[in-house]
């Protein structure tokens, strides 16, 4: 039987980036999937705070010398990756020295939120859709951890519908607390735009901040996963609405945890599958 394959994507993964729960999530969940019997990859920005050569990383020289637009201007993508001995298994960096590269993550050393965040996000959900394109690896699950990875299902869902890499992909969107409140900019659709995009993927986004790029990667999901106990109240409405499947707040570390996930993952295959056979 053929394995099933899911890429994860976050933007804080155990041992690379720890800032939240999220990164022993994003670090755990993988392995388990791996270990039963499904094939995982996983992306994530390289941050300037993950350094190269402790954690072995190496250019993917095939996947390398894309450029991605932001509004006007064209940014080299370079791909790095690694492999976690314990789990065997491949994380892909992605790489920009202007975005990432010998910066931390989203505020100064001051704790100055960065003025080119919003471009930083851009970069990367763009960044994730082209690597899908080119690495000839079909996931069957995408599965986005938090507000960084917002984009992604809905670039697949609206201008690359038609591309035969998403045609039976399923989208999986984390919701966790809200990590910023500042604005990311009323020229952020601009930025944000492909060819032939079609607008009503921006609903949110003409100046958003964390909680509109959230409540656009529940919109384009297939399924919503609840990473907080405590969402806000606005979202959580905005959830109940869509009437799409939802997997309930999971208490990291409980007996279950994995295994409830490890079920809403096939529940959503199963269901492709029904569809697809209509």
């Amino acid at each position: 039987m053929q394995k099933q394959k899911i890429l994860f994507i976050t933007h804080e993964l155990t041992p690379y980036l720890e800032l939240t729960e999220m990164a022993d999530i994003a670090r755990e969940l993988p392995q388990h999937m791996q270990e039963n019997n499904m094939e995982v990859r996983v992306f994530m920005p390289r941050f300037g705070m993950i350094k190269e050569r402790k954690h072995r990383l190496h250019e993917v020289i095939r996947l390398s010398g894309i450029n991605i637009p932001v509004g006007n201007e064209d940014n080299p993508l370079i791909i790095k990756v690694a492999s976690l001995p314990s789990a065997k298994m491949q994380i892909y960096f992605l790489d920009n020295e202007d975005f990432f590269n010998k910066r931390d993550y989203f505020r100064d050393e001051k704790k100055k939120f960065y003025a080119d965040n919003d471009e930083r996000v851009i970069f990367f959900n763009k960044g994730v859709i082209e690597i899908i394109l080119k690495l000839g690896w079909i996931p069957d699950i995408v599965h986005c951890q938090g507000w960084m990875s917002s984009l992604v299902p809905m670039y697949a869902k609206t201008v690359l519908k038609n591309e035969p890499v998403f045609k039976n992909t399923k989208f999986i969107y984390t919701v966790y607390d809200n990590e910023f409140t500042e604005k990311l900019g009323k020229d952020f659709i601009s930025k944000a735009s492909m060819p032939a995009q079609n607008q009503d993927g921006f609903k949110f986004l003409s100046n958003p901040d964390c909680n509109d790029l959230v409540m656009t990667g529940v919109t384009y999901a297939d399924g919503v996963i609840m990473g907080t106990q405590d969402p806000d109240s606005e979202l959580m409405s905005y959830i109940i609405k869509q009437d799409k499947p939802v997997l309930p707040f999971q208490q990291y570390g409980t007996e279950n945890f994995v295994e409830n996930h490890y079920e809403f993952y096939n529940s959503l295959l199963e269901n492709g599958v029904l569809e697809a056979n209509k």
